[in-house]
């Protein structure tokens, strides 16, 4: 890999972090991680939408004026969430209604509008799906380290749950880490959410400093 693509997925997944660093999409991020099963379904849904929605504004990129782009951009989104909403309800029925309003609400993530207009919009195919999967990859792996900082601490578990996403087999990846376990309330409440996020902002910029530090 040479170290222009090193570069791009960098920027994504650690630089420019649309969870850690943009604050972007936080509405699902904090909401639906109280597990990490709910986090990782969104996370994936997340990344699906990424990638179609890139795809489709950077094909019709040439043909779509600017006075039009932004509610055009809106309704390719909405349809691509409509669509997944439809996918979900038919195959992952429990999971579906486990993550509830929040999947249509996926049309409002800021992260997938801001892409298509900042990037899709102005790059070719390739460019356009690389960008979609890595931006989204990033969010998905924040999402899914708070929902398992918040199953942990809140239930003493990890993937839950996990049948609702892999069936029958996912209840090989169901571990209960305290047995007998109390649980911790606050964790999977909402301000939970707020504290894991702190958490992991607060570990990033200190990896930062250090390594700004190491290359001096």
């Amino acid at each position: 890999m040479n170290e222009a693509n090193k570069k791009f997925i960098k920027t994504r997944l650690w630089d420019n972090n649309a969870a850690l660093v943009q604050m972007l999409g936080l509405c699902p991020l904090l909401a639906v991680s109280n597990t990490a099963i709910n986090a990782l379904g969104m996370g994936l849904a997340t990344i699906f939408v990424l990638l179609v929605t890139n795809v489709l504004v950077s094909v019709i990129r040439p043909i779509t004026h600017k006075e039009i782009r932004i509610p055009l951009f809106v309704l390719l989104i909405a349809s691509v969430v409509t669509a997944l909403e439809m996918m979900m309800n038919a195959y992952f029925h429990e999971l579906y209604l486990a993550l509830g309003i929040f999947i249509p609400l996926i049309v409002t993530n800021c992260v997938i509008m801001a892409r298509a207009e900042a990037f899709a919009s102005k790059n070719d195919l390739g460019l356009a799906l690389k960008d979609g999967f890595f931006v989204g990859l990033g969010f998905a792996l924040v999402l899914i380290l708070i929902g398992v900082m918040r199953e942990v601490i809140g239930q003493g578990t990890v993937f839950q749950g996990a049948h609702l996403l892999f069936g029958d087999l996912g209840r090989y990846l169901e571990v209960t880490l305290v047995a007998d376990y109390g649980g911790f309330l606050i964790a999977i409440l909402p301000p939970g959410a707020f504290f894991a996020l702190g958490l992991l902002v607060a570990w990033k910029n200190h990896r930062d400093i250090k390594n700004k530090e190491g290359n001096i």
